[in-house]
């Protein structure tokens, strides 16, 4: 398989899962109360907010580098 085709599938596949989750959520565990043995601890949800943009320009450029790649042979 050639080097853009492949690049180019990778680009898709990213782009079209970027679209669909449009952000990466991670949960951390931080502690509260520290008090000599009694500990309390409370779960954090955090999320990394993903622009649609990020997985347009990613299909897109999946698709440009399928259509590059074609276009070599």
């Amino acid at each position: 398989m050639k080097t853009y085709t492949l690049i180019g599938i990778i680009l898709i596949v990213i782009g079209i899962i970027a679209l669909a989750y449009q952000g990466i959520t991670y949960t951390t565990r931080e502690k509260v109360v520290d008090i000599g043995p009694i500990q309390m601890t409370a779960d954090k949800t955090k999320t990394i907010p993903l622009p649609p943009i990020v997985g347009g320009i990613a299909l897109m450029g999946g698709i440009i580098l399928l259509v590059a790649g074609g276009k070599k042979n």
